[in-house]
């Protein structure tokens, strides 16, 4: 075939063969793609599998379209490669060969050259000095290394083709390329009846073909579809309303027609006439009404569905499956495992798990991390693992799976786990925790210090690991999606880390409640539990508010206070809390009431805002309120904040309780049992109590707060109970003020020594019970 000339100039033709030649090595570079993919996968097998026909199959048929794809486009190197890949697998096809690891290697490191060969602008440029290298590395099937280049000379000659063929093939693609271009703008400008019937079937034959569609779009595109959500729902109280419409139209009817009845006699006829007419046209308003209500009720279902189909697809384009993130681990694992001399069988679970897009994107860096760690620091050598009673071939398993409602994916071996006592010893060598602290610590806190920036185990640094940011990488991206990271380990038998994060970071599972009159969301991926509390269940632990939750006290603390709403006007029985954090630090946040569950489509907060405290971002409910979504790690550190400032609100203050004016107690006492039973004590008969932990504290208390009794004991750390109680009664301020001392000093002269101080009453706690407490109490001051 005659090369043609397009342009009428040399300069033209050659602009145009430049032209197609790129638009040719963008197909060649996403068809290399796809087949160095299918390459490795099968090699993989293989490695395990020698004679797996499929797998042969597989690497014989992509090496044969790459040699074809690169022959197309002139990459002479491309043929080559691809070629002598070729032969090996058909060699191994008829049994002439069985690859082996060194075979492998080699063909992957051909599966590399091939993908390199195609990139536009390579990160490392690639040379012929690598092809050369591979050819020794990979000589013919059948002979010695020293016949490579004669080998070598023998197929570029066979494969060789004349350059005005070639030219002519290019130029023939320019101008295929051309025409399918025009083609296909002719194809978009006619209507979908109008197309001929070939080319529709053509298009359409392949529904699940991918189509490229820019993030900022679907993003777009899954916010549009939620507030259509939201609207479609607006027609439903409208609807309810026209029915009530149509109730009361039909009560004015009865009364209409009780009327007529009524007074059907003593109306004359003509009168009758208009009242029979006014009923009539009401009876035929009332089944107007009634056909529009229901076609009203038609459009708001049918309206409804669509919407919410319409966000379903939205929300599913976001999904792609876990796999599509995993194609290059086996290979990763594989190189490895090899560079470390150890045998692993990879295997990867739940690749048609749907992972929202943006986390999948994420994943990768902290995967990598956990790979690595699982092979160098789980996996033992084959000699060790011998002696250790084990396979010499190791297992590590990546997995996806969803567990209610949340996206699990784990990295485990069956190594030799976690060593605990080289965790103890490096977290006392970096001065983390001194010795007794560490002894205490159960192993799951061990674990925790894994993911601390800089923490590892090895002694030294390798290319593989030892800086100790591989795991802080982990916890850092888990902790920006609201994900957590959870370590499981079994000395001598492997560890398992488990990755928590939400199924996807446009739409959250929220637990809806009210603070203030307004609505604010908790993903509930940070709610542990909801309870109502009876006002009776709160207990004062060292000034601040507790209950009990799973046998421990937990710290209560009010959403008025973090968010700065309103109190409200009404008192309930009970307080609604919510339960947050994690096995570190949790408290429950009392809040007015619970909403419910929702689902909510995430709108972030306008960049100019900032950061807003407290808040992640917002959303829109059914009726188009909106809805503020509650940043639980943002309110974790606000209450540390409260708590060490001792600004913490009480709860019954801040939902607006109304008690009657309470007499005032100061309980001093270094003992936290004591105190604290004195306190419930007094509390329960109606008391208002305020503690102190030694006589100086209660010295200083008294200067803060009216009291109306001073309870105090007498060995104290600081001051005693007589130091104090002499302070007191030579203060123009408070020597008036009743003091009882309560200690378990019962001797008569003890006694002497207290009442001489100035105390107004002795009790001893050898004789200590509810009802002396009170009545020692009521006799001094009167009831609370």
């Amino acid at each position: 075939m005659a090369p043609r000339q397009i342009g009428g100039t040399e300069q033209t033709m050659r602009a145009d063969d430049d032209l197609g030649r790129l638009s040719l090595l963008v197909l060649f570079r996403e068809e290399a793609q796809t087949q160095t993919r299918v390459l490795s996968d099968a090699l993989l097998t293989l490695e395990h599998l020698p004679r797996d026909e499929p797998a042969l199959e597989s690497c014989m048929r992509a090496a044969h379209s790459l040699k074809g794809a690169a022959r197309i486009i002139g990459l002479q190197d491309g043929v080559d490669i691809a070629h002598r890949m070729e032969e090996y697998f058909v060699a191994a096809q008829r049994g002439e060969l069985t690859l082996s690891a060194s075979h492998i290697d080699a063909l992957l490191g051909g599966a590399d050259l091939l993908l390199r060969i195609g990139e536009a602008n390579p990160t490392t440029p690639f040379t012929r000095a690598e092809v050369d290298a591979f050819f020794a590395r990979l000589p013919a099937p059948g002979t010695t290394p020293h016949d490579t280049q004669a080998i070598r000379h023998d197929v570029e000659t066979a494969l060789a083709l004349d350059e005005q063929n070639i030219v002519a093939i290019c130029r023939t693609a320019v101008d295929d390329a051309s025409h399918i271009t025009r083609s296909m703008a002719e194809f978009s400008a006619t209507p979908a009846a109008a197309r001929p019937t070939s080319i529709r079937s053509d298009l359409e034959q392949d529904p699940n073909r991918m189509l490229r569609v820019r993030a900022n779009s679907l993003d777009r595109l899954l916010s549009l579809s939620g507030e259509s959500l939201v609207e479609s729902r607006r027609l439903k109280p409208y609807n309810e309303a026209m029915l009530r419409v149509k109730r009361t139209q039909r009560d004015a009817a009865r009364a209409l027609d009780t009327i007529y009845d009524t007074l059907a006699e003593c109306l004359d006829p003509l009168t009758l006439t208009a009242l029979n007419e006014v009923r009539q046209t009401l009876g035929n308003t009332q089944q107007l009404l009634g056909a529009r209500i229901d076609e009203l009720d038609r459009f708001d279902r049918r309206s409804s569905n669509l919407a919410q189909q319409l966000y379903n697809e939205a929300l599913q384009c976001r999904m792609r499956p876990f796999g599509d993130a995993t194609h290059a681990y086996p290979r990763i694992v594989r190189d490895l495992a090899r560079s470390l001399s150890k045998h692993v069988r990879f295997s990867i679970v739940g690749e048609a798990t749907q992972v929202d897009r943006d986390i999948l994107d994420m994943l990768d860096a902290p995967l990598g991390h956990l790979l690595r760690n699982a092979l160098d620091h789980g996996i033992e050598t084959p000699e060790q693992r011998t002696a250790s009673g084990k396979p010499a071939e190791a297992k590590v398993t990546l997995e996806a799976r969803h567990s209610a409602g949340k996206l699990l994916i784990s990295v485990s071996d069956d190594g030799v786990g976690i060593d605990l006592d080289r965790v103890r010893a490096a977290v006392i060598r970096r001065k983390l925790a001194d010795t007794k602290t560490v002894a205490n610590l159960s192993d799951q806190e061990l674990l925790e210090f894994l993911l601390l920036p800089g923490f590892s185990l090895s002694e030294q640094v390798t290319d593989v690991s030892g800086r100790g940011v591989g795991l802080d990488a982990v916890h850092e991206m888990v902790k920006t999606v609201r994900g957590t990271v959870r370590i499981f380990n079994e000395p001598g038998r492997g560890a398992r880390f488990v990755l928590q994060l939400p199924l996807t970071l446009s739409v959250i599972r929220s637990l809806l409640v009210q603070v203030g009159g307004e609505a604010y969301a908790f993903p509930l991926a940070h709610v542990r539990r909801t309870l109502e509390l009876a006002r009776n269940d709160i207990d004062m632990l060292e000034g601040q508010q507790h209950f009990s939750f799973e046998g421990q006290p937990m710290g209560l603390v009010t959403a008025h206070q973090l968010l700065g709403t309103n109190q409200p006007e009404e008192t309930r029985s009970s307080i609604a809390v919510v339960v947050i954090g994690d096995e570190r630090e949790t408290y429950g946040v009392a809040v007015d009431r619970f909403l419910g569950e929702r689902m909510l489509v995430v709108q972030p907060l306008d960049t100019r805002l900032g950061k807003v405290k407290d808040i992640a971002a917002g959303a829109l409910m059914e009726n188009g309120e909106v809805v503020l979504i509650v940043d639980v790690e943002d309110v974790l550190l606000s209450v540390d904040k409260l708590v060490r400032g001792g600004q913490l609100n009480k709860v019954q203050r801040i939902q607006g309780l109304s008690a009657p004016e309470r007499k005032h107690v100061l309980v001093i006492d270094d003992s936290l049992t004591v105190r604290e039973l004195e306190r419930k004590l007094l509390e329960k008969r109606g008391y208002a109590v305020t503690i102190a932990v030694d006589g100086m504290d209660g010295w200083n208390a008294l200067h803060d707060a009216n009291f109306d009794l001073v309870v105090t004991d007498i060995d104290m750390p600081r001051m005693d109970g007589i130091e104090l109680i002499t302070r007191i009664k030579r203060d123009a301020l408070f020597q008036k003020m009743p003091v009882m001392i309560v200690s378990y000093k019962d001797r008569e002269e003890d006694r002497h020594r207290g009442l001489n101080a100035g105390a107004d009453y002795y009790l001893a706690k050898g004789s200590f019970h509810d009802e002396a407490l009170f009545e020692a109490v009521r006799d001094l001051i009167g009831d609370a």
